[in-house]
């Protein structure tokens, strides 16, 4: 925001956090997202729920199918998160692990019961990925 003294635009960009991102960032998504499996398991033991989603509907699962963290995958489904759970667009971490190439964790999935017939909203499964 210009000022008197400084007319010109901001040099350093807003670090304003929605609480939106804050929840994120500080819940088991983004340390699922990272691969962090101290604080993950941290998370588990204080909140106790593999399978919340954030607020666009995403499940830990899939964010750590998504970014090949087998460990992580591993914790969360021996911690009770479906290896089913669906995106409001349909996609499990099935799809994410197909789609990114993560076969260790693919196979994690599968070893779990993820459905490998299981369409997302486009009709695709995690074979189309």
């Amino acid at each position: 925001m210009p000022s008197p003294c400084c007319p010109g635009p901001a040099a350093v960009p807003s670090v304003h956090q929605s609480l939106a991102e804050m929840d994120f960032e500080r819940g088991i998504w983004a340390a699922a997202r990272d691969g962090d499996e101290a604080r993950v398991l941290q998370l588990l033991e204080r909140r106790g729920d593999p399978a919340e989603p954030d607020l666009a509907g995403y499940t830990p699962p899939h964010y750590a199918s998504r970014n090949g963290h087998l460990a992580v995958c591993r914790l969360l489904l021996e911690r009770g998160a479906p290896s089913d759970a669906r995106t409001p667009g349909g996609a499990t971490p099935l799809h994410r692990a197909c789609f990114c190439g993560h076969r260790a964790v693919t196979e994690l999935l599968l070893e779990h019961g993820a459905d490998p017939a299981a369409a997302d909203s486009d009709g695709r499964t995690g074979l189309h990925k």
